[in-house]
């Protein structure tokens, strides 16, 4: 047992399918599947449609793993490979900033429903303190420039 998740190839010799899914989770590709049907095939952050033959999408933390941000499906959205790479670990607001700048139409709506999502599932399980101060200044910022 590894942390509070079994082994998979422990789980793989004894383990229904639908156990095994249970105990570790979707994978990378499943939770993007389930993201693209939660927010849509846009990138967050630019607003091209992604998941094309042209356009790779990938899961972006909204709150970097760097700043204490889960690997679940309320901490990520949908964007595209030239954003998510580009952001790296910049502070949410100055990237959807600098986006704005370059012309693209940033989804700061999307961005606060997420972390506001994110916010509750962290009240309801606890945990996650280095990333509670960043959910809290992020969704003020993101607040007041929505209203």
């Amino acid at each position: 047992m590894v942390g509070k998740f079994f082994e998979p190839v422990a789980l793989r010799t004894c383990c229904h399918p639908a156990i095994i899914a249970a105990v570790t989770g979707p994978g990378r590709v499943e939770r993007l599947q389930l993201i693209l049907t939660r927010d849509g095939p846009t990138c967050v952050w630019c607003g091209r449609a992604i998941d094309t033959a042209l356009v790779r999408a990938t899961t972006e933390h909204v709150v970097p793993r760097l700043k204490g941000g889960p690997s679940w499906l309320e901490n990520e959205v949908a964007a595209c490979g030239r954003c998510n790479g580009r952001r790296g670990h910049r502070n949410l607001t100055e990237w959807a900033d600098e986006c704005e700048l370059n012309g693209w139409s940033v989804d700061r709506a999307r961005l606060v429903r997420v972390l506001e999502s994110l916010e509750a599932r962290i009240a309801a399980e606890g945990g996650q303190r280095r990333a509670r101060p960043y959910i809290t200044s992020q969704l003020r910022r993101l607040r007041r420039q929505l209203s």
